[in-house]
């Protein structure tokens, strides 16, 4: 039970560096192609 917690916490941390990424791709691709 106590190992729920820190899963959720590490897919939301992982869900929110994945989306940042994209998000950072789409608005600015130059940073990838340089």
């Amino acid at each position: 039970l106590s190992m729920f917690p820190g899963m959720a916490i590490l897919v939301t941390v992982l869900g929110y560096n994945l989306l940042g990424e994209g998000l950072r791709d789409a608005l600015d691709p130059r940073i990838r192609s340089e």
